[in-house]
This record gives C-alpha cells, sequence and structure tokens, in this order.
C-alpha cells in the first residue's frame, strides 16, 4: 500500500524541517560564539597565571607543539626571571577582533618602568596557548634578552630649620680584599678583630668561586672620619678602601631619637610595599622622621625595560621612567639647642621638649641616653647589639614618646582649671599644713609637703611648690571641674604630631575617689603625662590661654589645638610663674637672671609602692617659659632617678644654660 500526501501533511513536514533548519543554524552560531569566548577566557586565564606567579601551570596551559619547542624548566626560567625582573602586575587585557581561532588584544601592565601597554596576537588551539616569546613582548625573540636598567633615586635630606642636615648623604670607605695581595689568611684573625667580624666569616666570603686574584672582595663598610682605623687596616697587605656614598648623620647620638634610622628591608617590608621600588638591598626607615616621611624621602628610582639581541645590543625600548629624587623634608628643630639639652642631660635618663608658644613649632626634642643612628647604616656585631639592647639606661627607649608621673609640674595646671571653671579664689587662704588628710575616712592616709608658706594663697603655693595646697584646692575644684579641665587640655586623647606619642592620662579607671582627686591636684594619683604636651599646655600660659598644636616638620600648617583658658586666667598664672624664677623662695629661682625674665614650674614625680615606701624613685621636671615675645620659648625637661641628687634643682641647673644660649642668639 503506497503512502499517500496530502496538502496539510505536507506543510508540516515543511514547518518541522524549517524548525531543525533554524535549531541547526542557532547551534552553529553558538558553537561559534562559545569557541570565541572559550579562547578568549583561555587566554585571560593565562594572564592570571602570569599574575600569580604559577609557570608549572602556564607550561601546561601550551599547546603541544610550543612544548617541542620550549622544555618546562626553560620556560619557567625565562617567564619568571622576565616578569619578575620588570615587576609586572596589575595586567588588564582587552580583546578586539577574533579571525580563525587568532585573538588580537591589547595588554597593560605596571612595571619597574611604569606602566606598559602594547597590542598583541595569540593563536588558541583545542583551549591552548601557541606561544613562542613574542607572547612576552612582540619584538621579542628566543635569543633575545630584556634588560633592566636602574637609576636609585637619592634619598632625601632631613634638614633643621636654618638648614643643617641632621640626615643626607655622606661618605664612607667599604673595605675589601684583592686576594692577589694577601699574605695567605695570616692577617685574618687581625682583620676580624679591627672589623668586629669573625675569622669564619672571612673565610667565608673569600671562597666564593668568582673571586680572581686581582678582585675587590668587600667585607663591610666604615666611617670615613675613623682614621686610626683606616690607618690599621692599610697597614695589612691586601686590605683595600674604596670610597662609598652612604646616608649619614652629622649629629649622631644628639638627633637619632628624632631623626630615627635606616635598616635593610626585610621579607615582611618587601611583602608590605609591593610595587613600591625595594629590592633585597634597599634600606628603609625604621624610626623617628627617617619612618615617618619614607615615602616622601625615598624618591622613585628611575628604570628602562628594553630588549637587547644575543650581542647586547638594544633592539627597542620597551618602557622608560625617570627617577624623581626624594624631598628633602625641612623640620622645626634648631640643631644648636638640641645639642645644647642633649649635652646637659647626656648621662642622664632623660627628656627635653623646646617650643614655639606662638606657634607650636618644637625647637627641640631630646632623649637620653642615644644610640647612633650611624651604627645601624654600619651595622652591628653581635656582641655590640647585645651591649645596645641589654644597656640598663635603655638608650633605645625614647623617652620624649612615653607618659611620666608630673608631680608638682601640675600645680599651675590645676590652678589654671580653678581659675578658669570660677572654683578657685586665688586670694583665698587654705591654712598652711604640713600634713593633712580631709577627714578620718582617709584613714593613715595623709598628704604631706616640704613648704607650708603663710599666706596660704595660691601665689605662694605656686612660689614654695605647696602639696597640701593644691591637695586642698583639687577637692574645692571639685571632681566634675578637674575632669572638664583636662578634657579641654585634651589629656587622655591623641596628641596630634608628626612622630607617634603616648597619650596621656588623668585617670586609669574612674575618677570618682576623693584621695584620688587630691593627690592629681599637685601631679600624682593616676596622672601620667607626655612632656611634648605638657609643653603645649605650659604654651597656652604665654599666648593667652591659646594651646598650639605642636608641630616638628616645617611645612606642617600652624593651627590652635585648644583654647582651654582665657587671658584672664593666663595672666594670673604667667604672673605667679614669674615669682616661682624670682621669689628668692621660689623653687625655680637659681634661673633668676638680669637679662631675661622667665616663669617657671619644678616638680618632682615620685615612684613608689606606697605612702611609706622609702625604696622609690623620684622624676625631676621643669618647665620654664621666655616672656619676651621677640624669643618665644617653652622648654620641658623630665630627668629619671633624681632622688639624691637634688631632685628637681638638679634638671633646673641643667636647663639654664641651654636657654641662656639660646636666649642670647
Amino acid at each position: 500500500m503506497g503512502v499517500v500526501y496530502t496538502n496539510r501533511n505536507r506543510k508540516k513536514y515543511i514547518a518541522i524541517g524549517g524548525l531543525v533548519a533554524i535549531v541547526v543554524i542557532v547551534a552553529v552560531v553558538l558553537f561559534f560564539l562559545l569557541s570565541g569566548n572559550n579562547n578568549e577566557s583561555t587566554l585571560k586565564n593565562f594572564y592570571a597565571q602570569i599574575s600569580e606567579k604559577k609557570y608549572e601551570d602556564m607550561y601546561n596551559s601550551l599547546s603541544s607543539e610550543s612544548q617541542k619547542s620550549y622544555d618546562q624548566q626553560t620556560f619557567v626560567e625565562r617567564n619568571q626571571n622576565i616578569y619578575e625582573g620588570i615587576e609586572a602586575s596589575d595586567f588588564q587585557i582587552e580583546v578586539t577582533d577574533e579571525t580563525d581561532n587568532e585573538l588580537t588584544y591589547n595588554v597593560k601592565m605596571n612595571t619597574i618602568a611604569g606602566e606598559v601597554t602594547f597590542e598583541n596576537k595569540t593563536t588558541i588551539e583545542d583551549g591552548k596557548i601557541v606561544w613562542d616569546d613574542s607572547f612576552i613582548f612582540p619584538d621579542l625573540t628566543q635569543n633575545d634578552r630584556v634588560r633592566v636598567s636602574e637609576d636609585e633615586a637619592i634619598r632625601g635630606q632631613i634638614l633643621d630649620r636654618n638648614g643643617k642636615m641632621l640626615a643626607g648623604q655622606g661618605e664612607a670607605y667599604s673595605v675589601g680584599l684583592v686576594r692577589g695581595k694577601l699574605n695567605g689568611e695570616n692577617d685574618y684573625d687581625q682583620l676580624a678583630e679591627l672589623l668586629g667580624l669573625t675569622k669564619e666569616s672571612i673565610q667565608k666570603t673569600m671562597s666564593a668561586s668568582w673571586i680572581q686574584d686581582d678582585s675587590f672582595v668587600p667585607l663591610t663598610t666604615i666611617p670615613s672620619t675613623d682614621t686610626q682605623l683606616e690607618n690599621q687596616l692599610l697597614q695589612i697587605p691586601g686590605v683595600q678602601l674604596n670610597t662609598v656614598e652612604v646616608r649619614t648623620y652629622p649629629y649622631g647620638e644628639v638627633t637619632s631619637h628624632l631623626t630615627g634610622y635606616m635598616q635593610q628591608v626585610t621579607a615582611e617590608d618587601l611583602e608590605k610595599h609591593q610595587g613600591e621600588g625595594y629590592t633585597e638591598t634597599s634600606m628603609i626607615g625604621r624610626s623617628g622622621i627617617e619612618a615617618a616621611y619614607e615615602k616622601q624621602l625615598k624618591g622613585t628610582n628611575g628604570a628602562t625595560i628594553s630588549i637587547v639581541d644575543e650581542n647586547g645590543s638594544t633592539k627597542s625600548t620597551v618602557a622608560t621612567q625617570e627617577k624623581q629624587d626624594g624631598q628633602d623634608i625641612t623640620l622645626t628643630i634648631d640643631v644648636d639647642l638640641q645639642r645644647d639639652l642633649y649635652n646637659a642631660f647626656d648621662e642622664d635618663q632623660s627628656a627635653s621638649v623646646a617650643m614655639n608658644p606662638t606657634n607650636g613649632e618644637v625647637l627641640a626634642l631630646v632623649s637620653t641616653p642615644s644610640f647612633d643612628s650611624n651604627d645601624f647604616i654600619y651595622g652591628f656585631s653581635t656582641e655590640e647589639w647585645d651591649d645596645l639592647n641589654n644597656d640598663e639606661d635603655q638608650p633605645l627607649t625614647n623617652r620624649f614618646r612615653a607618659t611620666w608621673v608630673p608631680g608638682s609640674t601640675m600645680k599651675a595646671i590645676t590652678a589654671a582649671i580653678g581659675l578658669e571653671t570660677d572654683s578657685l579664689d586665688a586670694s583665698k587662704d587654705f591654712g598652711a599644713e604640713m600634713k593633712w588628710q580631709k577627714d578620718s575616712s582617709w584613714g593613715d592616709y595623709f598628704v604631706t609637703t616640704l613648704h607650708a608658706p603663710n599666706p596660704n594663697n595660691l601665689r605662694n603655693a605656686l612660689i614654695y611648690s605647696d602639696n597640701v595646697y593644691f591637695a586642698k584646692a583639687a577637692l574645692e575644684i571639685g571632681k566634675d571641674n578637674l575632669e572638664k579641665g583636662y578634657k579641654s587640655l585634651m589629656i587622655g586623647e591623641d596628641i596630634p604630631f608628626e612622630l607617634a606619642l603616648t597619650k596621656s592620662q588623668y585617670t586609669s579607671d574612674s575618677f570618682d575617689d576623693e584621695i584620688l582627686i587630691a593627690d592629681s591636684g599637685y601631679g600624682q594619683g593616676q596622672i601620667l603625662m607626655n612632656p611634648v604636651q605638657m609643653t603645649s599646655i605650659y604654651s597656652s600660659f604665654m599666648n593667652d590661654g591659646k594651646m598650639m598644636t605642636p608641630h616638628v616638620v616645617k611645612s606642617t600648617e600652624t593651627s590652635v589645638w585648644a583654647e582651654p583658658f582665657s587671658k584672664e586666667t593666663t595672666d594670673e598664672i604667667k604672673s605667679d610663674l614669674i615669682q616661682v624664677v624670682e621669689d628668692n623662695n621660689g623653687t625655680a629661682h637659681a634661673l633668676n637672671n638680669s637679662q631675661y625674665q622667665l616663669a617657671a614650674k619644678t616638680g618632682t614625680g615620685e615612684i613608689k609602692n606606697s605612702q611609706d615606701d622609702t625604696t622609690g624613685t623620684e622624676l625631676g621636671w621643669l618647665s620654664v617659659a621666655s616672656t619676651d615675645s621677640s624669643k618665644p620659648i617653652v622648654i620641658t625637661t623630665m630627668v629619671e632617678d633624681v632622688k639624691g641628687r637634688g631632685g628637681s634643682n638638679y634638671v633646673v641647673n641643667g636647663v639654664k644654660q641651654p636657654l641662656m644660649s639660646y636666649l642670647q642668639k
């Protein structure tokens, strides 16, 4: 029986056939579209592997023909050396065309010589990269090399306010040996002793395979100023001294806590500062201004990436970046005053801050004892490093960054808070007492003083530094007013300064206990003050109540940190502090002179376990200011362990010469 086709069935078959054709066409289109997307993904995944330094995975992504041309070790070493040598990162790939599995695309990446962009072409076969050296750079062939030439930026100088160099370029000697001129190894013991090395380390250095008889083999670097060591070394056959440029600190220990020091970068530094031009041999600022202004001081190294042929001739330049030398950082420091304050207390554990009260410029910032920043450039022997770290005087401790028990220097601050809040009458006689407690609820606790003047008013209490007066005054001022005053002085807040400073505090917990409040009035209790902030507060007494923001970098904009006191309040305090110097009974009378009017307050901070503890130590303080508006200056000095050495008088006598020398300039 034959099959009969009707018109109706024919239409149905035609419809079905048309649908099949459309599906086939769509499938073909999708195939080519997906194939294109897969090719682009393959390319971008390959660049992702470059970015992630997965060189073995890259090799596995090559076509079989490409792998025949390059064995895995050669491929991995070449790609690693080039991409890491030029510090390639942040790849961006944009495919612009695809024809017969050949992709045309633009490459953008960051390198040691800046941004590099180029157009390239790559073929994809069965999801694999057809690779040759032109994949890296279009002009690169198998016999070519990629050369990176660097031009190191000169690190910026650190200068004082008058342009005197505190840190900058200097000269030193690279000490090395010339094997052909040596007396064998007979002089290695003497060399090791002179240079702080070991005989074994010298032997190891001199055993390197590259050394020829006329090669200069560097051992270490020494200061060019050590003529005695220079002469001793040159008497040894085979020793050679070559002049090299190094970072130098002309004032050594005088400025080291301020300028800070530099050290060779660590693995952590390289990871943290990736892409910023550091290498395994780079130096980096580790403390002080060197660290705080590392980015500005360092500058940017110049670099050129070029392709050279097998004869070493340049074929093309891939990228060039000009070097940018580091910026000079000018400080507000007067290095002559800095040196005088350092020398006055170089055998003590101390901190000194000098400031212009009208603008907050820090004129000196000293911590003693100190270290020499130059030693970090030349390096330490193990013994030298251990001695420095184990020194009981702690020369590595930066004392102007820390906080300390302020003692009687807080009395002027207590008085100013009381006057400003109208809770203290300057003329009121509190009654002279050598020993006092509020009532029997204090048990065995008494406030004692060395001097109880009559009448027992504010001026006399400041002149004689009467503890009992200020304990009574603190309770009269009251907890709320004291806290309000402390907060107006920013005590307990971060100190705005270019270098990190420890926050001052008026309490470590609550401020409710009566004895704590009374003790705070004369600078004991739980009060801890940073010397920079103390100097800022005393500056307000000379600046009509304005407390300027302290700063040590000249370019920092002058600003008012706080306005805690009125002119009326500061006029009273300043007048009283002048009498602390001029009155024969004043605790700072040793500063009295016929040339300059000074205002000052001394202090003795007691550090002991209990009121009856006689084994504790004492901190000596002095805050002193010139009242001459043409020579504005406030100096605060804190010295540890003044007990049995004259107390705060020791500090007064030490500050006098540096202050007078500055005022007479």
